[in-house]
């Protein structure tokens, strides 16, 4: 992409009322614009980060045998009037009518859809286990939105529900989806750590909150120092294999989230190895049993010819709110430093004089040839001074930069500098290509 051709609306200044750095990033580097509280559109460059989160995010629940489609945004009150929801939810709930008079709901979660989803077609055991997710914007009417999206009001989420036979059956299910959401945040640069947590108005018996550990955490976290350096499961995990011990490695240590902290067995861990901090919750997932099947009457036939209900899972991670959560958990004093899984572009190639027939040739070929290594690319091809250049370069944190300019093109080399180190190094272009290339 060349930049001027691109919408980057980057400036120099974030307004007052943001907070966190992650806010202020997002706004300086034109990601978002606020169009309300707690309501943004997503700009190019936003937008691309999204969606490369949103792949991640799918690519393992495809993996962990979640079956992809996508659910409505507004939905019918009865069906929240069956569950005993509608009343009991709150006022984060928006509720608007049709022009029938007919009660309706921006939904804050699928529940309730997906029950009925699910009980309108399949009706045999032989059909377990089933678990089916989207990803779709959500809306929850927050007291206080803040924090840019880290606490907005519409947000995109990642919804995965499921369906199984008996109690054991759903304990399975709910391990897939524990090392799943291990590998995607991994995959997304990040060490999310595991944490016993409150379940909640969705409800059920069993529940962990995914923590990313930052400075600017809404919530106060307690774990053990251990659980820091665990890797997560592995591209290569066989998901019909019991995944029991790859659990267990995990939550054989002490992690609570304010709610569920307690203090007596956090200080039986030796003092060097307890770990207090503010935490940013990414990803959520419950097991709910029978709490939606029995009252919605979401039945299959067992072996043996009995109606049972399903037990039934659920699984959240808030794709928007990553976008947020990496930036908290990957910026300096300069700006943001983005994982190469989930940055904009791989390379930032900045053209250090445009209008110079050589820079101009040399900056063409590079171009051509990182794309055609398939690396995405942003090049700055705007005829601006090198400072400015330099400054949005390490503002906007594309993971590499190459810079050419006509002492450069003299000597027979480019400038390549690594954000997150910020080493430099002077070589020629074809050893410039393969340094960069994605690992």
């Amino acid at each position: 992409m060349r930049l001027s051709k691109f919408f980057l609306p980057v400036t120099k200044d974030a307004p007052a009322d943001a907070a966190i750095a992650s806010h202020k990033l997002m706004l300086r580097t034109g990601m978002i614009r606020q169009n309300g509280a707690g309501i943004y559109s997503w700009l190019p460059m936003g937008y691309i980060v999204l969606k490369k989160i949103e792949q991640i995010v799918r690519e393992e629940m495809n993996r962990a045998g979640a079956i992809e489609m996508l659910m409505p945004t507004l939905q019918q009150a009865d069906l929240w009037r069956e569950s005993g929801r509608y009343d009991d939810y709150g006022k984060e709930m928006l509720r608007i009518k049709d022009r029938h008079d007919r009660d309706m709901l921006y939904g804050p979660t699928n529940e309730e859809l997906i029950t009925d989803v699910f009980r309108s077609y399949v009706k045999s055991y032989k059909q377990l286990p089933l678990n089916l997710y989207h990803q779709q914007w959500k809306f929850r009417d927050e007291v206080r939105p803040r924090f840019g999206v880290m606490r907005g009001r519409e947000f995109l989420m990642k919804d995965a529900y499921s369906f199984d036979l008996t109690e054991e059956d759903a304990r399975v299910s709910y391990r897939k989806m524990f090392c799943a959401y291990l590998n995607a945040f991994d995959r997304m640069g990040l060490t999310a750590i595991p944490m016993r947590a409150d379940t909640g108005p969705i409800g059920g018996d069993m529940s962990h909150e995914f923590i990313i550990l930052a400075d600017t955490g809404e919530s106060a976290v307690f774990c053990d120092k251990a659980l820091l350096d665990l890797p997560a499961p592995g591209l290569d995990l066989d998901f019909d294999a019991d995944l029991n011990a790859e659990v267990e490695k995990r939550t054989q240590y002490y992690a609570a989230t304010e709610e569920m902290h307690d203090e007596a067995a956090f200080a039986a861990i030796p003092a060097d190895q307890q770990v207090s901090a503010r935490g940013i919750e990414v990803g959520h997932i419950f097991n709910f049993g029978t709490k939606y099947s029995v009252p919605m009457n979401a039945v299959v036939q067992s072996a043996d010819g009995q109606m049972v209900p399903v037990q039934m899972g659920s699984y959240g991670i808030g794709v928007s709110r990553l976008v947020g959560g990496i930036i908290e958990a990957c910026h300096d004093e300069n700006g943001i430093v983005w994982p190469e899984s989930v940055a904009p572009w791989h390379v930032g190639l900045i053209n250090m004089r445009v209008g110079d027939a050589a820079c101009d040739a040399a900056c063409a070929d590079a171009y051509e040839a990182l794309t055609d290594a398939g690396m995405d690319v942003l090049y700055d091809d705007t005829d601006e001074r090198a400072g400015g250049k330099f400054a949005r370069m390490e503002l906007i944190g594309l993971p590499w930069q190459i810079v050419i300019g006509p002492r450069g093109i003299e000597n027979g080399v480019v400038e390549v500098k690594n954000r997150k180190s910020g080493e430099k190094a002077e070589m020629p272009f074809a050893e410039a290509l393969k340094k960069v290339a994605p690992k």
